[in-house]
């Protein structure tokens, strides 16, 4: 499940980039075999095989880390995969707390289209309450997003529940340095013309 969600995660937050055109989309994850400065040569969890990739100029480095509830703060930029209960409010399924240099990808509140009906909402934390043991958190998003069927969402705010346990992740910039033979990574990128690219990879816990 958790797979599906991060798949589905990025396909919402990269609509309309380079990192998100059917399928010649990279997103793979593996370990580290070698890297250099223009390669990164990882082996894929999923079968074994050993894949070369090259790294783009403007390759982004993140660290990922597993986060609290309490470690989210106003005016972070998130992005939550939620679905909608019998209360019809919005609850938090998984939240990534985004570092700076991810400000503003996939701004906005659109359907997931999964099998769980979930909606993602990539947006500006604005507050936080507690209500019966859950984080109520207030987002602010950006202008008119185009969902599913060409259904409309209008920029403005939006209220997400945090219920406890809801899984937590944070990811951070960091350097070419964090990324070495036998991390556990994940890249993502475009194969084109040029072969296969990456400009971001995701040094992993």
């Amino acid at each position: 499940m958790r797979r599906a969600l991060i798949i589905a995660s990025v396909i919402a937050a990269f609509a309309g980039s380079a990192l998100a055109q059917g399928n010649n989309a990279i997103n793979v994850f593996g370990v580290v075999e070698a890297v250099d400065s223009s390669t990164i040569k990882v082996k894929n969890d999923d079968g074994g095989a050993v894949e070369t990739f090259k790294i783009a100029p403007n390759v982004l480095y993140i660290q990922q880390a597993n986060a609290k509830l309490s470690d989210i703060k106003s005016n972070d930029f998130v992005a939550s995969a939620a679905v909608r209960k019998e209360d019809g409010k919005l609850h938090s399924t998984e939240l990534r707390i985004f570092s700076e240099k991810m400000r503003g990808i996939g701004d906005g509140q659109r359907p997931m289209n999964d099998a769980r009906n979930q909606t993602m909402t990539n947006a500006t934390v604005t507050g936080t309450v507690i209500s019966n043991g859950s984080n109520v958190m207030k987002v602010k998003f950006g202008p008119s997003q185009i969902g599913g069927a060409g259904t409309t969402y209008p920029g403005g705010e939006s209220d997400l529940i945090l219920d406890p346990g809801v899984p937590v992740l944070k990811f951070t910039d960091t350097t070419s340095a964090a990324v070495k033979a036998g991390t556990k990574v994940r890249v993502q990128g475009v194969r084109n013309a040029e072969g296969a690219m990456v400009n971001r990879i995701t040094a992993m816990p």
